[in-house]
């Protein structure tokens, strides 16, 4: 089987082919994908967060092209930076655009947003939100257990979650 060891970050074509994936799936280090080149096996270094537009490189030099698939996700408008702060102390994945904030649907969020005047919409859409501060492309919250390691625990107290990157 095809394997992939590397990413391409913002990858040039040509590509063999392309895979869709959800922003949970988009965070991988060994996987075996279906795509329309054939299946193949991601086996990464580490656990990597991949973007829309990233490829993987494939062991036979033909690379794969990622695709962020539409997932459910809260439209959301008004007092923008206001809710943007209640979103961001919750350690929640927002992508921030300039006439509306996107977070994958969260009923509790919702509720909480809607309190705070917020004009929410649910859509469809491919969710790419703001990379954190650490490192490349995501950040992680509180209810990020499939990255946790035994002896995890969390520190409500800081915002040092930087030991989920390599």
């Amino acid at each position: 089987m095809t394997h992939a060891h590397k990413i391409i970050r913002q990858a040039e074509g040509p590509f063999a082919g392309q895979v869709e994936l959800d922003y949970e799936g988009r965070l991988l280090r060994r996987r075996r994908l279906v795509c329309d080149a054939g299946d193949f096996m991601v086996d990464l270094a580490e656990v990597t967060s991949l973007d829309d537009r990233d490829a993987f490189d494939l062991s036979d030099g033909r690379r794969i092209l990622v695709r962020a698939a539409p997932e459910p996700v809260l439209l959301i408008r008004g007092d923008l930076p206001r809710l943007a702060w209640h979103i961001g102390n919750r350690h929640t994945p927002c992508q921030i655009q300039p006439d509306r904030l996107v977070i994958r649907q969260d009923h509790v969020l919702e509720a909480m947003l809607r309190q705070l005047g917020a004009k929410i919409e649910k859509a469809c859409l491919a969710f790419s939100p703001e990379g954190g501060a650490y490192g490349h492309g995501r950040t992680f919250g509180h209810d990020h257990g499939h990255a946790a390691g035994p002896g995890h625990h969390h520190h409500n107290d800081q915002h040092d979650h930087d030991h989920h990157h390599a």
